[in-house]
């Protein structure tokens, strides 16, 4: 069940990024197409912090029929919407209701599983993804073919309605249930989310000062959240974030950017439509091979004991994936050779990220106190969802500033897919640094450890 809550949750995620092409072309919006995404992950950020008040007041069957009715409410709107803005507040709610699934996952396997097993369960959630990167496609690509791009929402209702009644029934009534559960930290919510709406709004705009303006207040609000986290008792992240050895704090940095390295995959539907000609279908499963790339990677290193050596070198796989969109992605060609390449390139950007997501998942678990395990979990799911709004935000302003709008077309989507691919490939370098320095600090808090151990044996001897 827990992985099922996952799979549908990027099932939504992927049945949008083929539909929307079509979605912009009926109803319009395409200066809002990035806010599609980024409004659907804002809502699941603020979902996923919510998850320990809700699990803890409503226990696991109720917080799941909850999380997956929302799904399924914002699944509605979304189907009937007229207009960009209204399907923008279904992807809100569908979006609360999914970052609350996703982020419940992390939960019940702290809850239900032993702690030798969480490696494997966080592998296989990851995986999930594979499931909806095959669904997703088949239904928005499908469909928006057909000309009836409202259909791929609609057949999600009835499993929501199925795994509502019959799913939550599998899972305990009380479980999770705690007599005061600590209410949502609602200040930290604000000033993160804040933060992200401040980035996405000032990406629609096609003016450097609007962009500059809006990335150095979102900045600033978010600098004021990293110092309200600092000092509260009620926050998004453990207090080991804060600690002065930085161990945890680093695993944060290098998962956020990460996300970051993602950013090209919202717009990877829309360049193959428009740029590779191919058919809505056709490039909504394009857009599937990053994921696949994750998937695969996931299921084929999360059980490895060599965890430095994968850390190390998916940053480079990502590179690599990277170096091969910056040429052949912005291509106004629809060759055989040139879709291979554009999906290889894609396959292992999702690679590098699939192979080194578990291991920092499970360096989180492991860094953080016992009595900060349940946070640390939402705390992963936030951090995730959060850089990747953020990712799709800063993705939307450079590919508006390079003529994604204006002036829009073939000639905008070439120009808007090389400034996004160029963009991008700074990140992998950054990860590798962030990664050098939280390996440095963790090795030193270690021999700290075993000096302290040392003396402590003396002391009692």
């Amino acid at each position: 069940m827990v992985a099922v809550g996952v799979a549908l949750h990027s099932a939504n995620v992927y049945i949008a990024s083929a539909a929307l092409p079509s979605v912009a072309a009926d109803i319009g919006g395409l200066s809002l197409y990035a806010w599609a995404t980024t409004v659907f992950v804002f809502a699941a950020v603020l979902g996923s912090t919510a998850v320990a008040t809700v699990l803890g007041r409503a226990g696991m069957r109720r917080a799941y029929r909850l999380a997956i009715g929302s799904v399924g409410v914002g699944t509605v709107i979304a189907a009937l919407a007229p207009a960009m803005p209204v399907l923008l507040a279904g992807r809100f709610v569908q979006g609360l209701g999914g970052g609350l699934l996703f982020a419940l996952a992390y939960s019940l396997v702290r809850l239900m599983l032993d702690r030798a097993l969480w490696p494997y369960a966080m592998s296989l959630i990851s995986a999930m993804w594979g499931v909806g990167t095959f669904a997703g496609p088949a239904l928005g690509g499908t469909f928006a073919e057909l000309g009836a791009w409202r259909l791929a929402f609609w057949t999600l209702v009835p499993v929501t309605l199925v795994f509502a009644l019959w799913g939550g029934a599998r899972l305990p009534r009380d479980g999770g249930r705690q007599r005061r559960p600590a209410p949502p930290p609602l200040a930290g919510v604000g000033l993160l989310g804040v933060s992200v709406l401040v980035l996405s709004a000032a990406s629609v705009s096609a003016r450097p000062l609007v962009n500059v303006g809006g990335i150095a207040a979102a900045a600033l609000l978010f600098a004021l959240w990293l110092a309200h986290e600092r000092r509260t008792a009620r926050r998004l992240l453990p207090a080991a974030t804060f600690a002065p050895d930085g161990r945890l704090r680093w695993l944060y940095v290098a998962m956020a950017l990460l996300m970051l390295a993602i950013a090209p995959e919202v717009f990877i539907a829309y360049f193959g439509q428009e740029l590779q000609g191919l058919s809505p279908l056709a490039a909504g499963y394009l857009g599937t091979a990053l994921a696949f790339g994750w998937s695969a990677a996931s299921l084929a290193t999360g059980g490895s004991a060599r965890r430095g050596l994968l850390l190390f070198g998916s940053p480079l796989v990502t590179a690599t994936g990277l170096l091969l969109l910056v040429p052949v992605g912005p291509l106004h060609h629809g060759g055989a050779a040139v879709i291979a390449a554009i999906a290889l390139g894609y396959a292992l950007v999702g690679w590098g990220v699939g192979t080194a997501w578990p291991q920092l998942v499970t360096g989180v678990l492991s860094t953080v106190p016992a009595g900060e395990q349940e946070l640390a979990g939402v705390s992963i799911t936030t951090i995730q969802l959060a850089a990747t709004a953020a990712g799709a935000a800063i993705g939307g302003a450079i590919v508006n500033l390079a003529g994604f709008t204006d002036p829009g077309g073939v000639a905008g989507a070439h120009s808007a897919a090389r400034a996004l691919y160029l963009a991008t490939l700074a990140v992998p370098p950054l990860v590798l640094a962030a990664l050098a320095v939280q390996r440095r600090r963790a090795r030193a808090a270690e021999r700290r450890e075993r000096a302290a151990g040392g003396r402590g044996a003396e002391a009692a001897a």
